[in-house]
């Protein structure tokens, strides 16, 4: 890590943002016009995995999971990847990361989405039509 970046709010609860994150990194190149791209780049990336697998290994064992999952487009970030597993492992909760080819913004929501409507419906046949605007029902 080049630069040290804060890691906004990596204490407090299960929330997080990263608007301090954004000025500071703004400001350190304001500051430092001939900083390296690839060195800010870096440390902003490493600074978002932190506080990312905090949070998430803070809620994990908040409700007792046994289980984890990385999704979205940001699961195809192989630092984000590496340190989930880790402290999945060193948490003693398995960590689960779809293949990179998976890894869209919406792929896990409707993946649960649809895991939920096989359980309560059964198996749909392949012709069945597509309801683009459909409500889901919100879950307990």
């Amino acid at each position: 890590e080049a630069i040290a970046f804060p890691r906004a709010m990596l204490h407090d609860g299960l929330d997080f943002s990263f608007s301090g994150l954004k000025t500071s990194v703004m400001n350190h190149v304001r500051k430092h016009p001939d900083v390296s791209a690839a060195d800010v780049a870096a440390s902003f990336q490493t600074a978002v995995v932190d506080v990312l697998v905090a949070k998430a290994r803070r809620a994990a064992e908040a409700v007792g999971a046994k289980g984890l999952v990385l999704g979205g487009g940001v699961a195809a970030n192989s630092l984000l990847r590496e340190r989930f597993l880790s402290v999945c492992a060193d948490a003693g909760i398995r960590g689960f990361l779809p293949s990179r080819a998976m890894c869209t913004d919406n792929a896990a929501m409707i993946a649960a989405a649809g895991w939920h409507r096989l359980r309560s419906d059964g198996p749909t046949s392949l012709d069945a039509g597509a309801y683009p605007n459909l409500r889901l029902p919100l879950l307990p």
